[in-house]
C-alpha cells in the first residue's frame, strides 16, 4: 500500500501542514531550572524537524509559575521567555516545510513543586501526593483563564504557527471538565455547558487577541475511566461545543496520569503487548467523527503502523494521527516512512521513557542500551 494520504497535504485553521504525522506534545526535561530553552532543547526539535514530522506540538509550557509539575518544564508566564522561544521556533522553521505548535498548560492538581499549593476546580486529595487540592475562588478561575490568554499572546508573538491548549489527564482544565473532580455551584461548575466554560473563555478572550487566522487547538479529555468520572457521552458533548465554538482542531485523549483504570491500563499511556492493542482512541475518534465536521480531528494513542494509519486517514476517520513515544524512539521515523521502509515504528511502548524525565533528560531507555551495547562490542 502507498502512503498517499499519510503523505498528502493537510490543514488546520489556514495552517498547510506538509504531511498527516503530528508530534504529539511530550515532555522533553530540556528546560533550565527556571524553564528558559536550552540548547539541549532546541538541538532536541531541531532533530525532530530534520526527520519529517509535518506539525509538531512543543511539550507543554506553563502558564502560571504555580502550575510547574515537573522539573526543567518550559515557562512561557512572562515575557522573559519570548526570546528562548522564539530561537526554538526559527530552528524549526529553518526546516522551511515544517510546522510548530506550542502546548499551554497548568497542571492543577498535579503540581510537585513543595512552595506551590496543588489547586482545582473543588477539593480533591491526590493519591500519588497524598496533598488536596485547594479550591480556586471565582476570581482565581478568572486569573487562570487570563495566565492562559497572555501566555498564548506570547505564543503568538514568538512566532509559532498555532497554540495548542492541555486539557487532558487530570490537569487543571481537564479537571474544570470532570464532574469527578468539579463540584463547584459558581459559572464554572454544575451541569456540562458551566463546566466547559472555562474552555469557552480562554478561546474567546485568546481569538480576540490573535486574531481569526492563528489556530487554536486543544488536548480534550473525552472520558475519564473513574466512577462519576467524564462518562464518553458527555465528553462527546464537550467535543462538539468546542468545535462548534470554533477550534481548529480536537485531539481527543482520555484518563488520568495518576490514577490506576480499567483493564489494569494506565490511559492514556498504555503498554501495547500485541497489534491488536495498538490504536486504543481509535473507537472514540470514530464516534466523534460522526459529530465533528467543522474542524480537524487528530487520532492519537498506539499509532504504529503506517498501512493502518494511511487506511483510517483514506476513510477520513480523523484528519491526522500524532505520536509521542515512537518519535522519543525515532525521531526521523516519517522520513523512513516515506522514503519506503513501512515496517512498524520500533517503539516497544513500554513507557519507560516517562520515567526517564523525574532525574535528567527525557529518552527512550530501550534505544540507549541498545546503542551502548553496540559500543561495547565495536571497542572488543
Amino acid at each position: 500500500m502507498e502512503l498517499k494520504t499519510l503523505f498528502s497535504e493537510g490543514k488546520i485553521g489556514n495552517v498547510r501542514i506538509k504531511n498527516r504525522i503530528i508530534r504529539s506534545a511530550t515532555y522533553e526535561s530540556r528546560a533550565t531550572k527556571d524553564g528558559y530553552v536550552t540548547d539541549q532543547l532546541i538541538e532536541f526539535y531541531d532533530e525532530l524537524a530534520k526527520g519529517g514530522t509535518g506539525l509538531i506540538n512543543a511539550g507543554a509550557s506553563i502558564v502560571d509559575p504555580t502550575g510547574i509539575g515537573v522539573l526543567r518544564m518550559t515557562l512561557i508566564y512572562d515575557d522573559s521567555y519570548i526570546s528562548g522561544q522564539k530561537k526554538l521556533v526559527k530552528t524549526v522553521h529553518n526546516y522551511s516545510d515544517v510546522k510548530i505548535s506550542a502546548q499551554l498548560a497548568h497542571m492543577g492538581s498535579q503540581v510537585t513543586h513543595s512552595n506551590y499549593d496543588i489547586v482545582g476546580p473543588s477539593p480533591l486529595r491526590v493519591p500519588v501526593s497524598k496533598r488536596v487540592a485547594r479550591e480556586l475562588k471565582t476570581k482565581e478561575v478568572k486569573e487562570v483563564i487570563n495566565s492562559f490568554v497572555k501566555a498564548g499572546v506570547r505564543v503568538y508573538e514568538s512566532g509559532y504557527d498555532m497554540v495548542q491548549l492541555h486539557a487532558g489527564h487530570g490537569y487543571l482544565l481537564s479537571d474544570f471538565i470532570s464532574p469527578f473532580s468539579n463540584n463547584r455551584t459558581d459559572e464554572y461548575g454544575g451541569n456540562t455547558q458551566k463546566r466547559t466554560k472555562i474552555l469557552v473563555d480562554i478561546y474567546n478572550q485568546l481569538r480576540d487577541e490573535v486574531g481569526k487566522n492563528f489556530p487554536i487547538t486543544i488536548k480534550l479529555n473525552i472520558r475519564d475511566y473513574l466512577r462519576r468520572g467524564l462518562t464518553f457521552e458527555e465528553g462527546k458533548e464537550i467535543a462538539k461545543i468546542l468545535a462548534d465554538l470554533g477550534y481548529d482542531a480536537i485531539e481527543p485523549t482520555s484518563g488520568r496520569v495518576n490514577f490506576k483504570v480499567s483493564g489494569k491500563k494506565r490511559f492514556p499511556y498504555v503498554v501495547i503487548k500485541s497489534p491488536e492493542e495498538e490504536n486504543y482512541f481509535l473507537p472514540y475518534v470514530k464516534d466523534l467523527r460522526s459529530i465533528i465536521k467543522n474542524c480537524s480531528l487528530i487520532l492519537m494513542g498506539g499509532i504504529r503502523n503506517p498501512l493502518s494509519a494511511e487506511k483510517f486517514l483514506q476513510k477520513g476517520i480523523a484528519d491526522f494521527i500524532s505520536m509521542s513515544r515512537p518519535l522519543i524512539y525515532e525521531p526521523d521515523l516519517p522520513n523512513r516512512w516515506k522514503n519506503g521502509d513501512t515496517s512498524p515504528a520500533l517503539c516497544t511502548s513500554c513507557t519507560a521513557c516517562l520515567r526517564t524525565g523525574l532525574k535528567r533528560q527525557v529518552h527512550c531507555i530501550v534505544k540507549r542500551k541498545l546503542e551502548r551495547k553496540s559500543i561495547k562490542k565495536n571497542k572488543v
